[in-house]
């Protein structure tokens, strides 16, 4: 399983209040939160960001409240895999649990730019800048989570 595509990229401790604000959670529709993803620290994404593309992190991404809508709301808007040197640990499992595929590595967090073009093959966990020509290894997904993944979600990949 591989994704590539163009990095957006944010810093330290970007909470899930960030990643969507609490005033949209009134909705369960996914493409609408998908509208509103990271409008207050990056007001174009939404308009800016492709089917494909990459979202790149530092240290303890996804932190803050619990809310299942911030990984769905990133993987709505067409986010093919997160980047970061750590996650929060509810929303790595609420990410991998909705098939959003996210992978923890410090070199690539810290030497991906944005706008870099960048392709990651979840099963060895190399991590390709086709951008500065770099190579970076990060955590390669153990077989149960491809199945996650590829079946869009936990729940799907029990039936």
């Amino acid at each position: 399983m591989i994704a590539r595509g163009k990095v957006h990229k944010y810093g330290d401790n970007v909470d899930t209040d960030v990643i969507i604000p609490a005033r949209y959670l009134n909705t369960a529709d996914m493409q609408e939160l998908a509208k509103h993803c990271m409008e207050d620290i990056d007001i174009d994404f939404a308009k800016n960001v492709q089917k494909g593309d990459i979202m790149v992190g530092q240290a303890n991404f996804g932190c803050g409240s619990s809310r299942e809508h911030a990984p769905a709301a990133i993987k709505a808007s067409g986010i093919s895999c997160v980047i970061a040197k750590t996650f929060a640990r509810i929303f790595y499992r609420n990410a991998i649990n909705i098939g959003l595929p996210i992978i923890e590595c410090e070199e690539a967090a810290d030497k991906i730019s944005a706008g870099d073009d960048v392709e990651i093959d979840f099963e060895t966990g190399v991590i390709t800048n086709h951008t500065k020509g770099e190579t970076y290894q990060g955590q390669s997904f153990p077989d149960f989570l491809i199945n996650i993944i590829d079946s869009n979600g936990l729940l799907n990949s029990l039936k």
